[in-house]
């Protein structure tokens, strides 16, 4: 059993324990370990932030016992992904590349909905297709 640790900029580096097959012959534990992406809650890292986020850490280095991981994305639970979305409305899904500088590329993800004025009457609330558009040009 290998013990895994988060990065140095969450609170709680301790995240769980995992297996791995003895290494026999030529093919290395390591190996099998590299590579990995585990897939933990935010709260469980940050102590009291918000439990529907979940952050993905993929395994980059062994030493010893210990499996040191790096960043590898976030996600919002399904629960939390239904619950936004809501009829008479529309949703609006966008992405983007992005370059930092340096040099990691990036594939942000959005998720936008249209929402009631204040005043408004009718039920219904939908965008049209090149309003959509022009949201997922900017």
């Amino acid at each position: 059993w290998y013990d895994i640790k988060a990065p140095s900029c969450f609170e709680q580096r301790q995240v769980g324990k995992t297996c791995v097959t003895r290494s026999a012959g030529t093919k290395l534990a390591a190996d099998g370990l590299r590579g990995r992406v585990y897939e933990v809650n935010l709260a469980a890292l940050n102590n009291n932030e918000s439990t529907w986020r979940k952050m993905r850490l993929v395994c980059e280095e062994i030493q010893g016992k210990l499996v040191l991981t790096n960043f590898h994305g976030m996600d919002l639970t399904t629960d939390k992904l239904r619950s936004l979305a809501r009829k008479w409305q529309t949703l609006i899904e966008a992405y983007a590349d992005v370059k930092t500088t340096d040099g990691y590329v990036l594939r942000l993800f959005a998720i936008a909905f249209t929402k009631k004025r204040q005043n408004q009457t009718k039920t219904t609330s939908y965008a049209q297709s090149s309003q959509i558009r022009a949201i997922r040009i900017k």
